[in-house]
């Protein structure tokens, strides 16, 4: 009985190690993230029957798709977005408040760096880096967990969606210079593009339709197929999947959120934008096939964002929409100030972007003004005026009267030294008309779903094929690839690890 017993636990420990071992031991050789700037949930399903077999339909056909994955903040802004599927945080915690915003007092573009100088081209442009990020990323805490012999490498039009999303400790981030046409970086990363960049780019102005298009290459779907034969050029080059450690490569497609600016979410463009994007992830994924091997790399991709309908094709079919316009909005804003104070004031407001409001607290306290009667002065306008349903004091958000949906979102998209002091929320179908699109244009930035709901698709290494409705956010993106990599989340991370990818 007792030999019986024991061969029993042998086996049985046996069986534990040996489990063990495939559990902790088996990683993907590279883990790939794509984000498709701007683009709606909808669109997998508007676009199916036109998908070719190698693309998005791919991902769907063997992958598995969470079908309602939201963005649990607001505002829904590029920086943002790219910046939370990474961290699995949102601005609360990892400080990147927008595109741009305020860092006590003073503008700040999210990637903004003086410190650094711009590497492969003689303009300002790249002087960036992902100094102003306060957490870390998903290639962060690979390389961490690797003693940083994991490749980390970002590409994209925009260098906020190649530097975000790479992280502070990334090998590289490689974004457009749309003047010269290049692929660039900064000092952050190295003192002189590699020899392969510059290969690259000089193939790049043999180009000649990119040549035509030049600083507008962002508007056609042409810039898609550069940003992915950049990003082979990087899986190639860089030897990608080849080592001994995980490597990852995150790829962020702009020209999405471009056109969609200039000809809103229906059209040829939009249409060929998303259909072109198709083929280019056909390519992407035949290159990663033969580098790396299918199965052998772990691949998700998802939105920073979507968007909202025009809002004169929502009132030429009878919907609700419209214009709000920001800077009309930010003079009465000021002249409601003066009128509460009884005297004309000097400004007192740095900026209203992203649907929230930026005080001048030196001017406030130079000309002698009560800062709280300021704020409830212009959330008594906002109060008042057309197309605005809520107003509230950042401070006060905890013990406003809002609902509980909104009064979340605000809370975890705001960060005490860098979003503003009042924030306000426009009727649904409404938006900013005067900073971000054209008049055939759209834009974002709200809590509503046509803004807030994302595509979320994981396909590769372990990743079981199925789809989900059950409601996940962006901020689990960066969890459950941890979970899969068997490696600490980011160090701000408020998501879940989503299970029926994990278990």
């Amino acid at each position: 009985m007792r030999k019986q017993l024991l061969i029993s636990f042998v086996l049985l420990a046996c069986a534990l190690n040996n489990y063990a071992q495939a559990f902790f031991g088996e990683k993907p050789k590279l883990v790939v993230g794509v984000v498709v700037d701007q683009m709606r949930w909808d669109y997998l399903s508007r676009y199916y029957d036109q998908f070719t077999q190698d693309g998005f339909r791919r991902l769907i056909n063997e992958g598995y798709s969470c079908n309602n994955c939201l963005i649990n903040y607001v505002p829904t802004v590029t920086a943002i977005g790219h910046t939370s599927i990474y961290t699995g945080t949102t601005p609360a915690f990892h400080g990147i408040c927008g595109n741009n915003f305020y860092i006590d007092g003073q503008k700040t573009y999210c990637t903004q760096d003086d410190s650094v100088q711009t590497v492969g081209s003689d303009l300002p442009r790249g002087k960036e880096s992902p100094r102003n990020l306060l957490a870390t990323t998903i290639g962060d805490q690979l390389r961490l967990h690797t003693d940083f012999r994991s490749k980390v490498i970002g590409v994209s039009y925009k260098d906020r969606a190649a530097i975000l999303p790479a992280g502070h400790s990334a090998n590289a981030a490689y974004w457009l210079d749309t003047k010269n046409l290049l692929f660039i970086t900064s000092t952050y990363y190295m003192e002189q593009l590699p020899q392969w960049v510059q290969t690259f780019n000089k193939n790049l102005h043999k180009n000649k339709e990119a040549k035509k298009l030049g600083s507008r290459i962002g508007y056609s779907s042409l810039c898609g197929t550069v940003t992915t034969d950049m990003a082979i050029a990087a899986l190639q080059n860089e030897q990608l999947g080849k080592g001994d450690a995980t490597d990852m490569l995150c790829v962020s497609y702009s020209q999405t959120d471009v056109i969609g600016h200039e000809w809103s979410t229906r059209g040829e463009h939009t249409d060929d934008a998303y259909l072109q994007l198709d083929k280019d992830l056909g390519r992407l994924l035949k290159a990663l096939d033969e580098q790396v091997g299918a199965g052998n790399y772990l691949l998700f991709l998802t939105a920073d964002h979507g968007a909202a309908h025009n809002w004169r094709f929502m009132q030429e079919h009878k919907l609700h929409g419209g214009p709000w316009y920001d800077e009309q909005s930010r003079k009465n804003m000021e002249a409601a100030v003066s009128k509460a104070a009884g005297k004309e004031l000097k400004p007192v407001i740095n900026g209203v972007f992203d649907y929230r409001v930026f005080l001048n607290h030196q001017s406030i306290t130079e000309q002698g003004l009560d800062l709280k009667e300021v704020k409830q002065a212009i959330i008594n306008y906002l109060m008042t005026s057309p197309n605005i349903i809520f107003a509230a004091d950042y401070q006060q958000l905890a013990t406003t009267s809002l609902p509980p949906l909104l009064r979340d979102r605000m809370l975890m998209g705001y960060h005490p030294r860098r979003s503003g002091d009042i924030v306000f929320v426009v009727e649904s179908g409404y938006y900013d008309y005067g900073s971000w699109s054209s008049p055939a244009g759209t834009t974002h930035g709200e809590w509503n779903p046509y803004d807030a709901h994302i595509p979320l698709l994981f396909m590769g290494w372990k990743v079981p094929h199925g789809a989900t409705s059950r409601e996940v956010h962006i901020t689990d993106i960066a969890p459950t690839v941890c979970q899969l990599l068997h490696i600490q989340q980011p160090n701000a991370c408020v998501g879940e690890a989503i299970t029926e990818i994990t278990k």
